[in-house]
């Protein structure tokens, strides 16, 4: 029995960690994170399921520190995985395994290394994405791979419903190689970095929508951070504006300026390029329908992000 040392987090830890203990790894130890009260947990939780398994579990805010790579060599595992952990792993770490340290990105490497892979793919309007298993080396994402899961972006997915799938193409790519990898035959491939990037973390404010973009553009960011992401915003009529779902229609514009209006009891953004359907909406925090909108505040075209 192969013995590992699992850094997870968040879904895709869930759920890979699941794949191990199936597969009959003998998991020593689970490091992971203490969950943020000022982030949405909306995900599963790697410290249940460990507790649920009666593994050890812990929480180091740096888990490069001495002490912590003491009590992980002590431990001699053969292996170390990684499943959406967020702290880099530094080479005393990585040196620690004896046949080697794997993580799980959620994007076909080597594109869209780094973080939110899932998001970015999604604001770049990908029509594709998924996960790869590599090795670790001391720069993020740029070891050899040894399996890849790819999943479709649809034209209308959100960020979370992509990341449900690429959970899923997580589990599949571990589950798949594992036996190979256990046996000592699972083929790495080297990367070609040349044919992706490095793109780092996003915040609330990143979700500003520049009206002057495309109607396809504006669409993406809206997706990518739909809930439970923090959304995108601008303001209308003097108020914060979040707008949670949007479609792409096939009205053209010219010359007109960024505006919401109501037509038909369906409300609409007149963007740079197109129009698009604002299907639902916050105004001011309170989810409101068109038809309310309307009501409250006339049929005319309200200028966006003013």
């Amino acid at each position: 029995m192969s013995c590992a040392v699992v850094f997870a987090y968040h879904n895709v830890g869930y759920r890979c960690l699941s794949v191990l203990l199936a597969q009959g790894v003998e998991v020593t130890l689970v490091v992971t994170h203490r969950d943020n009260p000022n982030e949405n947990i909306w995900f599963d939780s790697v410290a249940e399921l460990a507790a649920l398994h009666g593994i050890p579990t812990i929480t180091p805010d740096n888990p490069n520190t001495p002490e912590v790579v003491a009590q992980i060599r002590a431990l001699q595992p053969e292996f170390f995985f990684s499943f959406y952990y967020r702290e880099m792993l530094k080479r005393e770490l990585l040196e620690i395994p004896t046949r080697g340290a794997l993580n799980m990105h959620g994007s076909l490497l080597p594109k869209f290394r780094g973080r939110v892979p899932v998001n970015w793919a999604i604001i770049h309007g990908e029509t594709e994405t998924g996960a790869t298993l590599h090795y670790m080396t001391e720069k993020p994402d740029n070891g050899d791979i040894v399996a890849q899961q790819a999943v479709p972006i649809l034209p209308n997915d959100t960020a979370h419903e992509v990341f449900q799938k690429t959970t899923v193409a997580a589990e599949m790519a571990l589950y798949h190689v594992l036996p190979d990898l256990l046996a000592g035959r699972a083929v790495a491939v080297k990367q070609d970095l040349s044919q992706g990037g490095y793109f780092g973390g996003r915040k609330a404010a990143d979700g500003i929508i520049d009206w002057r973009k495309s109607a396809t553009e504006i669409h993406n960011l809206v997706r990518a951070v739909a809930p439970p992401y923090p959304g995108a915003t601008s303001t209308l009529v003097g108020k914060p504006l979040r707008i949670l779902q949007t479609l792409v229609t096939k009205c053209t514009v010219s010359g007109e300026a960024p505006a919401f209006y109501v037509k038909e009891n369906k409300a609409y953004a007149i963007c740079g390029q197109g129009v698009l359907r604002v299907v639902r909406f916050e105004l001011d925090g309170e989810e409101i329908s068109a038809v309310e909108f309307a009501l409250r505040h006339g049929a005319a075209r309200f200028p966006l992000g003013e």
